[in-house]
């Protein structure tokens, strides 16, 4: 006798769940149907506040405890000497807007592109066209452009090119 009733409360359950699902789609496809763009978004904004705020809460506060420890250690990392974290691609809290470095070898590619190694360690490699003589030895800057990108230049002189970070 327990076996009919288990079979029959699973039956009905697989019934409601799917039921429910297909309500959510109908309602996602009417939605999508709205040709005002206001219109529509509203339609979503009320078929998201229908459903469970409790699953919403409990699944953002998973997904912020499990990225806490990569953040936290990304910027302990970072905050150790912002000026070797200079160029990367990831945004520092210390930012620095300029750098002077000093040059320890320069090497062109067969087109005349510059890579120049620096004696901190760092490389960087010329990304346009733009002809600036350098000479081992020299001292140099690196300063913030637009649009995530990097100028080098010479202290008295009015030339610069552009650059980004290799190593």
């Amino acid at each position: 006798m327990n076996k009919p009733r288990l079979m029959l409360l699973s039956l009905t359950s697989l019934l409601i769940s799917s039921t429910a699902n297909a309500s959510l789609e109908t309602q996602l496809t009417q939605c999508a149907a709205v040709q005002d763009k206001l219109e529509r978004l509203i339609c979503y904004d009320k078929i998201s506040s229908s459903l469970s705020s409790k699953t919403k809460i409990s699944s953002t506060t998973e997904t912020i405890a499990a990225a806490a420890p990569t953040a936290a250690a990304t910027t302990t990392a970072i905050a150790s000497n912002p000026s070797e974290d200079f160029g990367q691609i990831y945004k520092t809290e210390d930012t620095i807007e300029k750098i002077q470095l000093q040059i320890k070898s320069i090497a062109k590619d067969p087109r005349g592109i510059l890579k120049i190694s620096f004696t901190n360690g760092q490389i960087w490699k010329q990304t346009d066209t733009t002809r600036l003589k350098l000479k081992d030895g020299q001292t140099v800057y690196i300063e913030k452009a637009a649009l995530g990108s990097f100028m080098l230049g010479t202290d008295g002189r009015n030339t610069t090119i552009r650059v980004k970070r290799l190593k």
